[in-house]
């Protein structure tokens, strides 16, 4: 009766033992390494080049503006492993239990016949067979399967390699410069090269009275507010006594003017000492004859005799 109790205990063992082998279906660990960049900032700063000099004698003006970075770089090596394992799917025992039981058979069967043949069969043989086949037979679990495999994250390490630091200074692109005369503060943008291109005499300071305005006070300020620059620019007396001038002389309707007078305008320019204002005008009334040869002409002959200015045909190549 003993013996006969024991056998079962035994029996219940192997069973259990079976079962136990068959539910672990965990696949190997995976490994994924990388090098991970990270970036701090150390300094953040604008400048503004008003250029020289700080007062204003005629009403252009380049103002350059730079944005500066400085940044500590730290290059990590990073390890992250992944516990694999194969998720359960019931219907899936319909197949698994009888290839499962087909395998274990195989695989008893290749392990004698390794030992005849004194250990030459592949593991994949002795081994694998047994183990698919205790996977197999188990109901609880299914076989191990690459293809359907699942993973999470088991453990995250990260070595530090190197730290540098890292400098840049790029233009203050496309971005938003105020500039404050008197009582009326000005918006601005920049174009791509960080250069703002600034004219006393163009909208919107030609809508203000500057002849009172002595001072422009220039200001760039980063959206997140963690770099702010300030600069100024003086307007000096004669430019104010000549703005108001300049700006009728340019801005006035043309067409309703005839030659003489068009020829006054760009000689007063030039006698105002804005003479890139003057040729502006000068091309402007080139191309608005360029349909009429005639008068054309005749204002090109009035420019070189009453205005002394050398102007290139404008119908050579």
């Amino acid at each position: 009766m003993f013996k006969r109790s024991s056998l079962h205990l035994v029996g219940a063992a192997v069973c259990g033992a079976v079962l136990i082998s068959g539910c672990a279906n965990q696949l190997p660990q995976r490994s994924e390494h990388e090098e991970r960049i990270e970036r701090k900032l150390l300094a953040h700063s604008l400048q503004i080049d008003a250029g020289e000099p700080g007062v204003l004698e005629l009403p252009q003006r380049r103002v350059r503006i730079q944005e500066q970075k400085t940044f500590e770089v730290t290059a990590f090596e990073v390890t992250r492993r992944y516990d694999r394992y194969t998720p359960y799917q019931p219907w899936r025992e319909l197949y698994e239990v009888p290839l499962g039981a087909v395998a274990l058979v195989a695989g008893i069967g290749a392990n004698a016949l390794n030992v005849v043949m004194l250990g030459r069969l592949p593991d994949s043989a002795t081994k694998d067979w047994i183990s698919y086949g205790f996977a197999g037979l188990n109901p609880a679990m299914n076989v191990e399967s690459n293809g359907r495999s699942q993973q999470n994250l088991a453990s995250l390490e990260e070595l530090r390699q190197d730290a540098r630091m890292e400098y840049s200074s790029l233009p203050w692109a496309e971005r938003t410069v105020q500039i404050k005369a008197g009582e009326q503060t000005h918006e601005l943008l920049t174009d791509r090269n960080g250069v703002l291109r600034l004219n006393l005499l163009d909208s919107p300071f030609a809508e203000q009275d500057l002849s009172r305005i002595g001072t422009l006070a220039l200001q760039v300020e980063d959206p997140q507010g963690s770099a702010r620059a300030d600069a100024t620019l003086l307007v000096s007396r004669s430019l104010r006594g000549k703005l108001e001038e300049a700006h009728g002389l340019i801005y006035d309707d043309l067409e309703d003017d005839d030659v003489e007078q068009w020829v006054h305008r760009v000689k007063r320019l030039s006698e105002l000492g804005l003479e890139e204002e003057a040729s502006e005008l000068e091309q402007s009334l080139i191309e608005l004859t360029r349909n009429d040869p005639e008068l054309q002409e005749s204002f090109l002959q009035a420019l070189t005799q009453k205005a002394g200015r050398l102007v290139a045909d404008p119908g050579a190549d």
